[in-house]
């Protein structure tokens, strides 16, 4: 149930052997998008992100209402809400299989109250579905820690991830040093400059506050350093430290590109990616940027250390530490032959492992054995 972005072309390679129906909330002219891209029929149903149980309600009468009709073998739900509203309305109509992505928890954030009945709708979740597809090895270790389903109802697809990477688009080859080059006269960062960036929301959960502090003392001892955030602020749901913000207005090393459509030509000038998220499912963006042949910092969490081997396409340092993320850094702008060392195999990993194609098959196969 997420669409043109999380699954893009993995329903029209299960289009050419199933009929594929997408369900997911209005957007706009986006459901129509994924219709024409995917070649897939759409129907839009109202969902929210948060607990609503009004419209929760309706929601889960509308699905029903849905599968009653197209009487589908299979349904499979990603996100959070979307799965619970639509695993609970596929369990009331009988839909056979009834599987579930999980692409992380954020609900571990959660206290109180508050986490208790995000707990007991996580369970519900798990126990209307009848297989649930967790997208990543350690995922898999948390949910059976904390009791939300039996092991036997658990599975990693492949080795992770929910749709895998294009790595025909994500390749370092389709840029040239020319565009290279123009890129980094627009951005004003000189070619023997040594380039890290970081690409997502500009939160406080994603490390950010860390990053700036580490990058400001590095760029105090060496000037000969860049860092470009690519991603946007979101100052009413996770704001950043005061000192954060005025750190990256004024520190003339630190570039704000913003939202980018395109974040290709972003890692095509940088030679590392810096991701010190506190928690993550299986982050795109680490994979994006190995098959980009960049090597990565970041974080020991769920998702990173599986795609992240350390010293050989990247290192690992502990959460909300600083400190750490300063030396890593310091490291990889300091040494270059470690830096290349590690660059060389960025891209293989990714490519052996996480290629989309690979994905795909394997879900195919788990379909068919239903």
């Amino acid at each position: 149930m997420s669409l043109g972005g999380l699954l893009q072309g993995q329903l029209k390679f299960m289009s050419q052997y199933y009929d594929v129906v997408g369900i997911s909330g209005k957007g706009g002219d986006r459901l129509d998008r994924v219709s024409r891209e995917e070649g897939i029929k759409v129907i839009p149903v109202e969902m929210t992100r948060k607990i609503t149980p009004i419209q929760d309600l309706k929601a889960v009468v509308q699905l029903y209402k849905i599968f009653r009709k197209e009487k589908p073998f299979i349904v499979h739900s990603h996100t959070p809400k979307a799965g619970t509203l639509s695993m609970i309305a596929a369990k009331l109509a009988r839909v056979p299989n009834r599987l579930h992505t999980i692409a992380g928890l954020p609900l571990l954030e959660a206290t109180g109250g508050k986490r208790k009945l995000l707990d007991i709708v996580e369970k519900l979740t798990y126990r209307c579905a009848t297989m649930i597809y967790p997208n990543s090895f350690g995922l898999k270790d948390i949910i059976i820690e904390h009791g939300y389903t039996i092991p036997a109802k658990l599975k990693v697809i492949a080795n992770g991830s929910s749709n895998g990477i294009n790595t025909a688009r994500f390749d370092p080859n389709l840029y040239s040093e020319a565009d290279n080059l123009k890129l980094k006269e627009k951005l004003k960062i000189d070619k023997n400059e040594f380039v890290f960036v970081y690409v997502g929301r500009l939160v406080k959960d994603k490390g950010i506050n860390e990053l700036i502090s580490a990058f400001g003392k590095l760029s105090l001892e060496n000037e000969n350093c860049k860092l470009i955030l690519v991603g946007v602020f979101e100052k009413d749901l996770d704001p950043l430290l005061p000192k954060t913000e005025s750190e990256i207005n004024t520190n003339p090393n630190i570039i704000f590109a913003g939202w980018q459509n395109d974040v290709r030509p972003y890692f095509a000038i940088s030679d590392v990616l810096v991701f010190p998220s506190y928690r993550e499912g299986f982050p795109n963006v680490v994979m994006q940027a190995g098959a980009m042949g960049l090597p990565s910092i970041v974080t020991d969490i769920n998702g990173c250390n599986e795609i992240v081997s350390e010293n050989v396409n990247g290192t690992i340092i502990p959460v909300k530490n600083p400190e750490a993320l300063y030396t890593s850094m310091k490291k990889f702008m300091m040494n270059k032959d470690y830096s290349n060392q590690l660059s060389m195999s960025a891209r293989t990993i990714i490519c052996e492992n996480y290629d989309r194609q690979k994905v795909w098959d394997a879900l195919k196969k788990e379909y068919s054995e239903l």
